[in-house]
């Protein structure tokens, strides 16, 4: 899916024309803040998991410096957090791994934010492609995503490792 559908999109909640695209990828945590020219911890990145049949996908988003930590995510959900394959993150949510973004999603695919995100003013979210990045607060990420919660599903950010 292309950053004009996510463009498009954003549009209806007042967010089209702050996408940033960027001359350098941003597919990664670590390219991202670099393009965007802030901290990894305030990338948003989206991790999209198998849903509890196997035949569909959830997303979870959550601050750069996260990961996911099965027991917790078992606890919330109720069942294994398993990766969706590159070609099935396109396929489900039609992003490209290193675009996967929560917005302008299929229908039924449901997003998650985890609360790694809450200490910041502004996390930076991928708008649709491998070069982009969308500036926005929680509260925003929270109602142009359409999240279906908030979920404490992450290690990492807080924890002594």
């Amino acid at each position: 899916m292309s950053v004009q559908i996510v463009r498009e999109y954003l549009s209806a909640f007042g967010k089209g024309d702050s996408i940033l695209e960027f001359d350098m990828s941003s597919a990664t945590v670590e390219l991202a803040a670099e393009a965007v020219g802030t901290e990894p911890a305030r990338i948003a990145k989206t991790l999209s998991f198998q849903n509890r049949d196997g035949d569909g996908c959830m997303l979870v988003v959550m601050a750069g410096d996260a990961r996911a930590d099965n027991r917790k995510f078992k606890d919330q959900f109720g069942f294994k957090a398993r990766m969706l394959a590159h070609e099935d993150a396109l396929a489900f949510t039609g992003h490209a791994v290193g675009g996967v973004c929560p917005f302008a999603l299929p229908e039924g695919v449901p997003v998650y934010l985890d609360v790694s995100m809450r200490r910041f003013d502004i996390i930076y979210p991928a708008a649709g492609s491998a070069n982009s990045a969308v500036p926005m607060s929680c509260e925003e990420l929270e109602r142009c995503s359409r999240a279906a919660a908030w979920v404490d599903v992450c290690k990492g950010w807080y924890e002594e490792e």
